[in-house]
C-alpha cells in the first residue's frame, strides 16, 4: 500500500508540474486530439468506401478502434516512465541513482513520468466506443459492462508488459531498440481492426506473441454478438487474463535483465 500511495503522490506532483504552463499543455493536448482524430477519420473513410470488413459492420470497427485507443493510451499515460524515461536513464547513467534507493526499480521508473496529454486520445477512443456501440446496437447488460471493464483493465497490463520488452533490450544494448515498437505501437495500429481480417502470420503474432486479440478482440466480439474464432462464450472471460500474465512474465525477465546491467559511467 505504501508503494501505491507513493505512486499516486508522484503522479500528482508530475501533473501539477506540467500544468504550470497551461497554454503549452493545452496546445500539446490539442495536437494529440487532432492526431488521434485523424486515425479515427481513416476508419470513417474506410467504411465510406466499403460496407463491411468480413463480418464486421462500421459500428463494429468503431467499437474495436475505441477499445484499443482507450486501453493503449491509458497504459501510455501512466507507463510513460518505461517508454520515455528508461532508455535515457540507461544511456546517461541516471539509472545508477535509482539502484541505491529503497524502492524497486520498476516502481521508481513508473513514478518518473506521466503524460496527461493522452487524455485527448482517450477521449477520442471513448467517443468511438459510444458511437460504435450505438451503431451496432449493443445491449449493455451488467455482464457486458463487466466484460468491457475486464478487457480494458487486462489490456492495460498487457501493454505495460509489452513496453517492458524495450526496457529489457535497452539494458543489454544501452540504446533504445526500435524493433520493440513494431510490437507495441505497430500492434496498436494493426489491432484497431479485428484480427481475423489479417493474414495468418499476423493473426498468430497478435494472438500468441503479443496477444492483443485475446485480451481485447475476443471479449469485444462477444459484446458485439459476433464471437471471433468461433470460440465458446466462456473464453471471453478467460482470455483477457493473458494480459496480466504477460506483465508478470515480463517483470520476471526485467528483474533478470537487471542483473546484467552495467553502468555507462556517464
Amino acid at each position: 500500500m505504501n508503494t501505491v500511495r507513493l505512486y499516486i503522490r508522484s503522479m500528482g506532483i508530475l501533473l501539477k508540474s506540467q500544468l504550470q504552463y497551461p497554454l503549452s499543455f493545452l496546445l500539446q493536448t490539442l495536437a494529440q486530439l487532432i492526431m488521434e482524430g485523424g486515425e479515427m477519420l481513416a476508419v470513417v473513410l474506410l467504411m465510406d468506401r466499403f460496407d463491411h470488413l468480413h463480418q464486421w459492420t462500421p459500428g463494429d470497427l468503431y467499437f474495436f478502434f475505441g477499445l484499443m485507443s482507450v486501453t493503449f493510451y491509458l497504459a501510455e499515460c501512466f507507463g510513460r516512465g518505461i517508454t520515455g524515461n528508461f532508455p535515457s536513464m540507461v544511456r546517461t547513467g541516471q539509472l545508477d541513482t535509482l539502484l541505491i534507493r529503497p524502492r524497486g526499480i520498476l516502481t521508481q521508473v513508473l513514478c518518473s513520468a506521466v503524460d496527461p496529454r493522452r487524455i485527448a486520445c482517450i477521449l477520442v477512443g471513448t467517443v468511438s466506443l459510444i458511437l460504435g456501440s450505438r451503431m451496432s446496437q449493443v445491449e449493455w447488460t451488467a455482464a457486458h459492462v463487466l466484460l468491457l471493464t475486464e478487457s480494458i483493465f487486462c489490456g492495460f497490463w498487457l501493454i505495460l508488459g509489452l513496453f517492458l520488452i524495450e526496457a529489457i533490450l535497452c539494458i543489454h544494448s544501452v540504446k533504445s531498440v526500435e524493433i520493440a515498437n513494431a510490437i507495441t505501437y505497430g500492434g496498436r495500429s494493426a489491432c484497431q481492426y479485428p484480427v481475423d481480417a489479417f493474414p495468418r502470420s499476423l493473426r498468430t503474432l497478435f494472438t500468441v506473441i503479443a496477444p492483443f486479440a485475446l485480451v481485447m478482440h475476443v471479449p469485444a466480439s462477444r459484446i458485439l454478438g459476433k464471437p471471433i474464432f468461433g470460440w465458446p462464450a466462456w473464453t471471453a472471460w478467460i482470455s483477457p487474463l493473458t494480459g496480466p500474465a504477460v506483465f508478470a512474465v515480463m517483470m520476471l525477465l526485467f528483474a533478470k535483465a537487471m542483473r546484467f546491467y552495467r553502468s555507462t559511467g556517464s
